[in-house]
């Protein structure tokens, strides 16, 4: 995987402004556009192709936090995949949570409250995340072990706002 910090050309941390990052492939993804190569050769034409795929590519990857995170992680070498559990505290909130949720759902009050309280939780990952990544260029080890454990909890609750949001659709 190519680092999509390196390719939009963007710092190598966790806060990014996002009007910035959207301007920056905007910026960028006008300076690419097949368009704009029509009269080149064909292998100019197959690069500013394949450079403006991993824009557009390295943009989704940044505009999500939690793919930044992973993003990041796998900057220092680390990779969160779906064989990394979190703590046994945490799968019980999100049991308890769903159970909630199975209960709330003939609420749309109910369901929100439920919603606005994960998204807390939510918040409080994303807060943890920029702490350990925002702060120093190069995180020691307890720094990325705590990001990596805030990325499997803003995963859970990531799925827990799905489930909520799909709640609500219904």
């Amino acid at each position: 995987m190519t680092d999509p910090f390196e390719v939009l050309g963007v710092a190598r941390r966790f806060s990014l402004d996002r009007a910035a990052l959207e301007q920056r492939h905007r910026d960028l993804s006008r300076t690419l556009h097949p368009d704009r190569y029509v009269q080149s050769p064909p292998g100019e034409r197959r690069m500013a192709l394949e450079r403006a795929v991993a824009v557009n590519e390295a943009f989704r990857a940044l505009r999500d936090p939690l793919t930044r995170a992973e993003a990041l992680l796998a900057a220092h070498g680390l990779a969160v995949g779906d064989a990394d559990r979190p703590s046994q505290a945490l799968l019980m909130e999100v049991m308890e949570l769903r159970e909630s949720l199975d209960e709330a759902r003939r609420s749309p009050e109910k369901v929100t409250a439920l919603l606005a309280q994960v998204r807390a939780r939510s918040a409080a990952e994303e807060a943890a995340l920029a702490a350990a990544f925002d702060a120093d260029a190069a995180p020691g080890t307890a720094a990325l072990a705590a990001a990596r454990d805030a990325l499997v909890r803003l995963k859970y609750f990531r799925r827990f706002e799905e489930e909520a949001d799909d709640a609500l659709d219904i």
